[in-house]
């Protein structure tokens, strides 16, 4: 078992993300407050903070590992694993705001704003608070990062972004790779430009 990964992002995803480390690649889920700060590129170095989990089949069992881009964010998720009716899964969907925004809300009592939350129904909203009210003052505390909207992309980018989806590319990362190259070379005018430069930085990271 492992509590922390560094590795290379060979895949990405909307919910997780698959690690390359040590000539292993590791499929990582993501709640969605942390995928949102999780880099989308492919290449990249990325570090996460692992919870495993054991899922029993019958006699066989597999893992599953999610992660966090620290030790307190997966220290919330293990509080609200503590909650009887909350298992892994549902508190991976509940994770979708900022760790110190759904802290407030169980310390307040806030039942209406668990209840927005992927999965939290009424009864589940009841349990948590019931559990952790009063128990994660610590995690009130945390400053979160202020979410920066990407910046918006040029016009003609969206005809390379085609070519790329016809070429069978996902589209976070045909995105992320249109985004990566005008940060690199903000002098491209067009789309075929935009498409040469893609493929020669390709090229020359070997893939």
């Amino acid at each position: 078992m492992f509590s922390r990964i560094r590795g290379r992002i060979v895949e990405r995803s909307d919910s997780a993300v698959t690690l390359e480390a040590g000539g292993l690649a590791y499929e990582i889920l993501l709640p969605p407050c942390v995928a949102e700060k999780v880099a989308a590129s492919e290449s990249a170095e990325l570090t996460l903070e692992i919870y495993s989990v054991v899922n029993m089949d019958g006699n066989a069992g597999h893992f599953s590992f999610y992660g966090f881009t620290n030790a307190i964010e997966r220290e919330f998720f293990e509080s609200l694993l503590s909650v009887a009716s909350i298992g892994p899964r549902s508190a991976a969907r509940a994770f979708s705001q900022p760790m110190a925004r759904i802290a407030r809300a169980i310390d307040e009592g806030d039942h209406g704003f668990l209840r927005t939350l992927p999965g939290i129904g009424q009864q589940k909203a009841r349990d948590i608070v019931a559990k952790l009210q009063g128990k994660v003052t610590r995690f009130l505390l945390i400053q979160e990062p202020a979410r920066v909207a990407p910046a918006a992309i040029p016009d003609f980018a969206d005809e390379a972004l085609a070519v790329l989806l016809q070429l069978e590319y996902r589209r976070h990362e045909a995105e992320a790779m249109i985004r990566s190259t005008l940060e690199r070379t903000p002098q491209i005018a067009d789309a075929e430009a935009l498409l040469a430069e893609i493929y020669r930085q390709k090229a020359l990271a070997g893939t």
